[in-house]
This record gives structure tokens, C-alpha cells and sequence, in this order.
């Protein structure tokens, strides 16, 4: 069978145990979801999620609190990256059939003083912190002296970012943005080849009270190829994107795109595209699972937000037509019980659902996120790139 709209929801961060390359990463013993699950000593209850097939994916293992499903209304089955990173725009890109497989740049000592020159006499400010730092912890810290004296707040993480912290009373945020796509213009190329520039606009009064804003803007890499997106647009038919999507891909191969403030401003708009007589493909980024808890190591949070993800998404199934698919999966992980507070190297959740399934089965561990774009253009019958194998097949 074929559907008439696909629609992809990327839970941000919600990895399902350590990929066989953890150690690479310095990441084994990460496990996203297993550690929620622990958290919550069985009262973690996320039932479409749970009758779709989570833990089945993992029967050896299942998640605290979500057992597996004697009769899965879903397929399942988990996916393993092979970009080089574990970055939201590696995760992304990979999953429309682009995987980055040179190395971005890495700044773990803070970035060179040459950029930072630059930066500083473009913008007129002087540059503080200039280190890995959490984003949170650096408004906490830093939040105050800035308000004082103008200085830009840069910190960087574990991934391939340059983030800018401002409060949007002492810097607004068309000086901030501006700023960014400068940065942004003078790191494509080597030396530096960041993957992306963050904007963190942030409010309060003081670091007691500071909260970051949804005004946060990603100017991420051009996409270097061309991705799934851009063959379905291409071949004529609707890509819709939901939240970061289009940051991430620079607005590549996107019929329409929609910033979003929240997982569940995103939920929202995701059934307003089910409400839309559309032919193609939805995409949606859920962020909130890893700037809000992943990054800051809270399973309580994370565990929550998971909670509410699932209620909203028996909304959305409720409206999906039975020649509509659904396909749940994560673009890395960011376990809230891990060290640390980067990304983790994470295999992540496969979970495909249509109305018209009779049942479901394990689709197996995928060995590419680009099985997923695959997917997607062979359900519109559009030629694939050099990445990803289809499990349309196999959706009996």
C-alpha cells in the first residue's frame, strides 16, 4: 500500500541505549529512554507510544514502567547513525538521505581568538565566557555582567555549535540575528566549518530569574548535496515543515515551514497540517525533549514531556486518515542520566503507524537514518540518492 501524506516526527533527542560506536564517543552506558524509564520506577506511562511497539523494540530490555506489546498496533524497530557527529543537523540530514560524513568543526577549548577578533569588530561588542558551557548556566552566570556592559555571551558544547547568549533588553534580536549570519557567513568553509549558529535570545531580571525566549533562531550549514526533501519538492508534491526543520535545512526543499514555540505549539501545528488536504510529506522537530531537558540532565522533566507528547499524540492519531502514515524516530540522544550534558551516540526509536495497519511487527535495527527518507519517496514513487534502503515492503 501506498499513502497519500506522510507525516515524520523527530522527538528530539530521545535516543534508546547506546549505538555500537558509543565508545567512539565516549558514550557507553547512555540510554535516553532507559534512564526515564529508571527515573520513574514504573509510573512512566506512555501508552500510544507503549501499544505501538517502544519497548519492543528492546524485549531484552524493556523501558521502566512501558511494557511490551503482546499485539503492537505499530512497527518498530531502531535506527543507528553514520554521520560522523551526533548533532541535530547530522541526525536530520542523514535522515533525508545526506549523511554528513566529514568531520565539522569542534571547538572544545573555545574558539580561536582570530574568530573572535572578527566577531567582536563586526559587532562592535566585546566577546565573553568563549568556552563549552551550558546554556542555562551561562545566562545564570554571565546574564548580569551582560545586562551591565553589552558584552556578546559566546559558548560553544559538544556538538559543532557557536551559540550566542543576549538578553533581548540589552541586545534586540535583529542586532542578535544580524550578528549570527555574520558569524554564520565567515565559518562555512575550513578552518572553522561549523555546523551551526545559535541564537539564544533570553529575558528576566536577574540570573535568578532569567529565561531563554522561543525567539532562539538556528543558522545551520547549507544542506552540501541534495536531500529527500528536495526530491519531493521537486516531484511536485507538498513538504511541510514544523519547528527547527527549517533552520536546519535553510529552507531547502520545503513547501511551507513553520516556526514553532513549544512541543506543543508543534503537536498543534502537526494536526493542523493533518487538518490540510495536502499530498506529500509533514516533518516535525520537537526540540523541547533536549533544550529543555536533555541538555540540562532532568529525567523528571524529560519524563513529563514524554508524558504529554503521548496524549498529544493520540490527538493527532485520531485525525490520520487510513491512507496517512505516521513515522516516530529521534535525530540522536541527550540521556538526562548520563554524565555530562552533551548529546549522546544513541541508536534511536523506529515507530511507523497507519489507521489501516492491522497489526504490527519489528522492522529490525536500521542501519542508516536515511532509511527513513527512503521510505518516504518510495511511498511517492520519486527516485532515492545514494542512502537509505525502504521498509515501505515491509509495512504489510
Amino acid at each position: 500500500m501506498t499513502f497519500k501524506r506522510v507525516f515524520g516526527i523527530v522527538t528530539d533527542s530521545v535516543g534508546i541505549g547506546e549505538a555500537s560506536d558509543a565508545k567512539d564517543f565516549g558514550d557507553v552506558g547512555a540510554d535516553t529512554l532507559g534512564h526515564i524509564g529508571d527515573f520513574y520506577k514504573g509510573n512512566f506511562k506512555v501508552p500510544n507510544l507503549q501499544k505501538m511497539g517502544l519497548s519492543n523494540i528492546r524485549p531484552e530490555n524493556p523501558i521502566e514502567g512501558v511494557p511490551v506489546a503482546e499485539a503492537p498496533t505499530g512497527y518498530f524497530g531502531k535506527m543507528h547513525e553514520i554521520s560522523v557527529g551526533k548533532d541535530s543537523m547530522d541526525g536530520h540530514w542523514e535522515m533525508m538521505g545526506l549523511p554528513v560524513l566529514e568531520p565539522l568543526g569542534f571547538f572544545p577549548q573555545g574558539f580561536p581568538q582570530e574568530l573572535i577578533d572578527k566577531l567582536e569588530k563586526f559587532s562592535g561588542r566585546h566577546i565573553i565566557v568563549n568556552k563549552p558551557y551550558s546554556g542555562t548556566d551561562v545566562i545564570h552566570d554571565y546574564g548580569e555582567h551582560q545586562m551591565e556592559t553589552g558584552d556578546l555571551i559566546v559558548y560553544t558544547s559538544g556538538d559543532s555549535v557557536l551559540q550566542i547568549a543576549a538578553h533581548e533588553d540589552v541586545i534586540p534580536l535583529e542586532e542578535l540575528y544580524k550578528i549570527c549570519e555574520y558569524a554564520r557567513s565567515i565559518t562555512i568553509d575550513k578552518p572553522y566549518r561549523i555546523g551551526r549558529i545559535i541564537a539564544r535570545p533570553y529575558v528576566g531580571p536577574d540570573k535568578d530569574h532569567f529565561t531563554r525566549t522561543a525567539n532562539r533562531h538556528d543558522f545551520a550549514l547549507e544542506p552540501t548535496d541534495e536531500t529527500d526533501m528536495d526530491r519531493l519538492k521537486a516531484a511536485g508534491l507538498d513538504v511541510l515543515a514544523v519547528g527547527k526543520i527549517n533552520d536546519i535545512f535553510s529552507g531547502h526543499g520545503i513547501t511551507d515551514g513553520v516556526h514553532t514555540e513549544s512541543n506543543d505549539d508543534g503537536m498543534d501545528k502537526t494536526i493542523e497540517n493533518a487538518e490540510k488536504d495536502f499530498h506529500g510529506f509533514s516533518f516535525t522537530n520537537l526540540v523541547d525533549f533536549d533544550a529543555m531537558y536533555g541538555h540540562r540532565r532532568n529525567p523528571e522533566g524529560y519524563g513529563k514531556a514524554l508524558m504529554a507528547f503521548d496524549v498529544r499524540l493520540g490527538e493527532l492519531m485520531s485525525k490520520l486518515k487510513d491512507d496517512d502514515l505516521l513515522i516516530i524516530t529521534a535525530d540522536h540522544g541527550n540521556a538526562p542520566g548520563f554524565k555530562g550534558t552533551d548529546h549522546t551516540r544513541e541508536y534511536v526509536p523506529l515507530l511507523v503507524w497507519s489507521p489501516s495497519f492491522k497489526g504490527g511487527k519489528a522492522l529490525g535495527i536500521r542501519q542508516t537514518y536515511g532509511d527513513f527518507g527512503a521510505t518516504v519517496l518510495d511511498n511517492f514513487n520519486v527516485q532515492k540518492g545514494e542512502y537509505g534502503t525502504s521498509f515501505l515492503a515491509d509495512l504489510q
